[in-house]
């Protein structure tokens, strides 16, 4: 089986701190959004995976390297293919034709999910969708009485189901499937002004290609800072079990109020750090009381008050002992 995980979106929602660093490479409790993606997919295929292909815009020589070392420990072949221009989901995954053969699952890297199930690979494909409340944002699909697809509708402005195309799919047939992406670039058939992967699904179904629906148990998005924190928060909830300080961080005079990751290296000295925090390695925090916050790498927190905050790698704050709520990108420095 193979993968595929475009993910050459620029990540505006969640600027600053996708100016430096691609989304899909964020990290929190100690990986990037795309390794954990990763990890869940091939926890729920159950079965070995030959090739991962990641979709990437101009991202550099460092993210190519990290995106390989992320397939290579999970056995499979890393492969990175460019996306030029973003010309739509549909060209997104077409972009990494030479891995469209066999059993494929395409996953869009600013999701995570929770799923409590196996792939049946009974049906043609399998739409991975989550039941919400309003869905005028998103693809949907209508599902008959045996769980098949019988409709997608893109961002329905009336309600016509309420299950949501979360961005994961899997297809018995990678060929089949390219070839419909295929037509719908030789026949530049768009919509919204992009090659939609709806319509290949559409054109899918109407040849004859039975969908069924994987239902999560959760679905988490990444897509902007207050997502990307309580995404933060879940994952923590879910692996509090666990002991998420690493031996090699240095804790004096502090609190540490589960659940909180703290990684390698950091320093913590007077502070009270907690619930729901994600610290990176080599940070040092002084003096500072910190809550539902994501804290990446090399950074410095001093006499700092923060709560639903985002700091980037290699950062220095000084807060002044001031109650806030921030977002700084890289290399920033506030005294």
């Amino acid at each position: 089986m193979n993968i595929i995980i475009p993910m050459a979106g620029r990540g505006s929602r969640l600027r600053p701190h996708t100016l430096t660093t691609p989304k899909p490479l964020i990290s929190f409790v100690g990986k990037s959004i795309v390794q954990r993606l990763v990890e869940d997919i091939v926890a729920v295929c159950d079965e070995k995976i030959d090739e991962i292909a990641f979709i990437i815009g101009d991202f550099g020589d460092e993210v190519v390297v990290d995106l390989k070392r992320i397939a290579s420990n999970l056995g499979a072949k890393g492969i990175v293919v460019y996306q030029e221009e973003p010309l739509g989901t549909a060209h997104a995954i077409l972009c990494a034709k030479e891995s469209l053969k066999g059993n494929v699952v395409v996953a869009f890297a600013d999701t995570l999910f929770r799923a409590d199930f196996k792939l049946n690979k009974n049906n043609d494909g399998i739409i991975w969708v989550s039941k919400i409340e309003d869905p005028s944002a998103f693809g949907v699909v209508k599902i008959n009485k045996e769980n098949i697809i019988s409709d997608f509708v893109e961002k329905p402005q009336e309600y016509i189901s309420d299950l949501a195309i979360i961005g994961i799919y899997y297809f018995n047939d990678g060929e089949n499937l390219k070839s419909e992406l295929q037509y719908l670039i030789d026949n530049n058939i768009k919509d919204k002004g992009e090659y939609q992967l709806t319509n290949a699904l559409e054109n899918m179904k109407n040849k004859g290609s039975q969908f069924s629906i994987g239902q999560v148990d959760e679905w988490l998005d990444c897509g902007n800072k207050e997502a990307t924190i309580y995404t933060s928060k879940r994952v923590l909830e879910h692996n509090k079990q666990l002991d998420l300080i690493d031996k090699e961080a240095s804790i004096k005079n502090s609190e540490i109020i589960s659940p909180c990751y703290i990684g390698p290296g950091t320093k913590i000295e007077n502070s009270k750090i907690g619930p729901h925090v994600s610290i990176g390695a080599n940070t040092n925090i002084k003096g500072s009381h910190i809550s539902s916050s994501i804290i990446q790498n090399e950074s410095t927190i001093v006499n700092s008050k923060l709560n639903h905050s985002m700091i980037g790698n290699k950062v220095f704050f000084n807060g002044n002992n001031i109650n806030q709520e921030i977002s700084l990108g890289d290399f920033c420095e506030i005294k």
